[in-house]
């Protein structure tokens, strides 16, 4: 049986920090007008989350800094460009100001309801980790959000998962041929 120099295992403990930390989550906060806000719905009438899918994806098709009236709705879009765009797809709804959007991608917009306010609606597509959204905007309290992903629910994740699954692998025999050398 071969033994691990320690400079050997020290060198391979620092690159395994270093993996985790670039790989970490990131928390953040959003807030009404920052740069990840996609647009604002006055007074909206929340039915269901086809209805709320139905106006994040009317804010997708429509044109930058640009208001309009829809589906009994107020737009207002604001002028932060992002892409892609994909249009929503419901995926989870809660009622706390702190929301887990996990590793990344998962979802693509973040749709949160005010009291007699109004809705806001962010762009989350970019984002990870655990963030945090206003409880009261304008002396409003939060009454519910709802995350979207991308997409048709049940598609597979596109190669992600191969992906990591080879770099694992991958990262074992490199560990295991620079452990026993």
């Amino acid at each position: 049986m071969k033994t691990i120099s320690t400079t050997r295992l020290a060198v391979l403990c620092a690159v395994i920090a270093v993996a985790l930390l670039t790989f970490g989550s990131r928390a953040s906060a959003l807030t009404v007008g920052d740069s990840h806000e996609l647009g604002f719905l006055s007074l909206s009438m929340l039915l269901g989350n086809q209805d709320r899918a139905a106006y994040v994806n009317h804010f997708v098709g429509m044109a930058l800094g640009s208001s309009d009236i829809a589906n009994g709705q107020k737009y207002v879009r604001s002028h932060n460009a992002f892409t892609p765009m994909p249009n929503a797809v419901a995926a989870l709804s809660g009622t706390g100001s702190k929301i887990n959007l996990g590793g990344g991608s998962t979802y693509a917009y973040l749709f949160a309801s005010y009291n007699g306010y109004g809705s806001e609606v962010w762009f989350v597509g970019n984002m990870s980790g655990i963030i945090t959204i206003p409880k009261l905007t304008n002396g409003h309290a939060l009454t519910q959000w709802t995350l979207f992903g991308p997409g048709v629910p049940g598609v597979p994740d596109g190669g992600t998962t191969a992906m990591l699954l080879g770099a694992a692998l991958s990262a074992l025999g490199v560990a295991r041929r620079f452990l026993l050398s």
